[in-house]
């Protein structure tokens, strides 16, 4: 359970840059990739080393770390290894850590939110062919107002690597694309339509 300390304009948060060198050596580095690389109120990236990653989006991480994954990271594990991906990623919409995403921060952090793009950025870049994103939130992206604009600039970026958006499940009766939790290892991936989602959105 990580219950966040205070909201993240209130401690020291390291830009993507100064993130993504990696000192740690309690994990092998050679397969996995986690930004920053120890246990904080923030995570930009965790996942594993490949050429043809999955990219799954969630809304905000919770306590995974290499070697401890959590239920919702073991079954993204096993959707992108079905569907044919050497690797997985996970990434989320915004970089706050919280178990329960009520506990999220009910104000963007603007400079979380401009290093959580440039890990996003760093993301896209690793795939040899179009980056392939999975879209994997559910219903929690309507527990916080900014989220949508958080999705809007992922939107943007994907667009300059020609990535590829797809779901996983049923869509949701609000028409929000499911979560991986309770997912079976062999759902396949469907293309999905990342702009017109965003409708749901407009006033």
């Amino acid at each position: 359970m990580h219950i966040p300390s205070s909201d993240t304009v209130d401690i020291e948060v390291l830009t993507f840059e100064d993130a993504l060198v990696s000192t740690n050596s309690d994990y092998d580095r050679s397969r996995w990739l986690y930004v920053p690389d120890f246990y904080s109120e923030y995570r930009y990236i965790l996942g594993t080393r490949g050429e043809r990653p999955l990219i799954c989006i969630g809304i905000n991480p919770s306590t995974a770390a290499p070697d401890d994954l959590d239920n919702t990271l073991k079954s993204v594990e096993r959707i992108a290894l079905f569907n044919g991906f050497d690797s997985f990623i996970m990434f989320n919409v915004y970089a706050q850590r919280a178990t329960d995403p009520d506990d999220m921060e009910r104000v963007c952090n603007p400079l979380l939110h401009e290093e959580n793009m440039k890990a996003f950025e760093y993301v896209l870049r690793l795939s040899k062919e179009k980056p392939a994103v999975w879209a994997a939130w559910g219903n929690i992206i309507e527990k916080r107002s900014y989220l949508p604009d958080c999705v809007r600039s992922m939107i943007a970026l994907g667009e300059r690597y020609g990535a590829t958006w797809y779901s996983a499940g049923r869509i949701s009766k609000k028409g929000h694309p499911h979560h991986p939790l309770y997912l079976k290892k062999d759902t396949p991936l469907d293309a999905f339509d990342i702009n017109g989602y965003l409708r749901l959105f407009e006033a």
